[in-house]
């Protein structure tokens, strides 16, 4: 179940009672958010691009707008070239089998103009403030030491001249509008069997940093963060060791992260090693065989809230939208991934992704501050500070019972429920 306008005016008073209390504190402030959404893959902007005009408006502004009706979508990630759920295998700089391109002269974004680039004019028109966080699946094959888009590792000859296509990529996007606050430089790094994908050990990742990407973007004036790893919560030696490299890590913003395997709990191990470098949730699918309880349940818990308590600035669910049979995606790509968003001739289905991310976003802007709340029991919760004042407490009761608790707030109480497995977002 899912209280989505579970939002309630509370009224606190002096009364105690037996109730088990939930204690929010906003004296003690913690990171602050920098956004909450999806990826929007290419082959999200196709299937939405199908929809007619005014229901494709419809949808935009529901997702990104700031009404009662809107969810408050503010960060957006998105797949430098293809990702495994776009309508085809592509770079910016493909080239026939045995050409190379080192001097990028035939770099070009036109497959994304097509109908990403456009939608995402949209969605900055509802929300200039959306920031755009974009990462490669793959370099150009001729860059790799396979030939292939499947795994493979960069050649160390082509560092500098994939440096010089984020640059350009960057630029592209900036003449668009389109301004991409940071960049990861390789998505899922230890996954190369995908398609896209690409292997980059920590090692490889650093010497990139520090070598070509960094000093490429400090040459062309880009300010755009450099966000490493983008990988599972079970290894986090692999940004430790990025970061412990002082030459990459001067150019590093922070580390980002997937929960396929480990605990979110790492994020906050990470941070306390480095608490001058920001941390990140930037991706976690529902499965189209998944349970609309448990996934909302689990994602609560740990991509929303569990990610929140352990420092990450943002919470990004993975596919905005696919059609009924769970495409596009690549030869290899994902044929299980349930997007946020089904969408068909007939307009479009709102899936649990869609509710993960709404019961935040709509509550939580960006620039809103992490506060302390207490989790008890079955309880888990996540409170903010907005910049207008008011406090916003997320409160996920994973017991399959109603639970009855207090919210405290300054000495002061309010009793509420919970039905089991459901979740409410409060603000006062």
């Amino acid at each position: 179940n899912l209280l989505r306008a579970g939002v309630t005016a509370k009224n606190f008073g002096s009364t105690s009672n037996s109730l088990t209390n939930i204690t929010v504190d906003s004296t003690q402030q913690f990171q602050a958010i920098d956004g909450f959404g999806y990826t929007f893959t290419e082959g999200s902007a196709h299937i939405i691009s199908q929809l007619p005009a005014l229901e494709k408006s419809r949808l935009l502004t529901e997702l990104f707008g700031s009404d009662d009706n809107s969810i408050g979508v503010s960060y957006l990630r998105l797949g430098i070239g293809a990702t495994d759920l776009s309508t085809a295998v592509y770079s910016y700089d493909d080239m026939p089998a045995g050409q190379e391109d080192p001097t990028l002269a035939n770099f070009s974004i036109a497959k994304d103009m097509a109908e990403l680039v456009p939608l995402l004019k949209q969605a900055l028109l509802i929300n200039p403030s959306i920031k755009l966080l974009a990462t490669p699946w793959s370099p150009p094959v001729w860059m790799k030491d396979n030939s292939s888009s499947i795994g493979g590792s960069l050649k160390p000859q082509f560092y500098s001249a994939y440096a010089n296509y984020f640059v350009k990529y960057i630029q592209a996007m900036q003449t668009q509008g389109l301004p991409i606050y940071a960049v990861t430089p390789q998505n899922e790094p230890l996954h190369p069997g995908n398609n896209p994908s690409m292997y980059m050990t920590a090692t490889q990742q650093a010497d990139f940093i520090k070598n070509n990407l960094g000093p490429a973007f400090a040459a062309a004036g880009i300010q755009t963060k450099i966000i490493i790893y983008d990988h599972n919560c079970d290894r986090p030696d692999y940004p430790l060791s990025v970061l412990g490299d002082g030459a990459a890590r001067a150019f590093v913003d922070g580390s980002a992260f997937h929960l396929y395997a480990g605990n979110i709990s790492v994020l906050t191990d990470v941070h306390n090693a480095y608490p001058d470098k920001n941390v990140y949730f930037t991706e976690q699918y529902t499965a189209s065989s998944g349970n609309f309880s448990n996934d909302l349940v689990w994602h609560l818990k740990n991509v929303v809230i569990g990610s929140a308590r352990n420092y990450s600035k943002v919470a990004l669910e993975w596919n905005l939208a696919n059609d009924p049979g769970f495409g596009p995606y690549t030869a290899g790509g994902c044929n299980t991934c349930l997007g946020a968003l089904t969408v068909s001739n007939s307009g479009y289905t709102r899936n649990v992704g869609y509710y993960i991310i709404a019961q935040v976003s709509k509550f939580v802007p960006a620039g809103s501050k992490r506060i302390v709340s207490d989790n008890s029991g079955t309880l888990s919760s996540v409170a903010f500070l907005r910049a207008d004042g008011k406090k916003v407490l997320l409160v996920l009761n994973e017991a399959s019972s109603q639970q009855d608790f207090n919210i405290k707030f300054n000495n002061k109480w309010t009793a509420t429920s919970l039905p089991g497995n459901s979740a409410a977002t409060y603000v006062w």
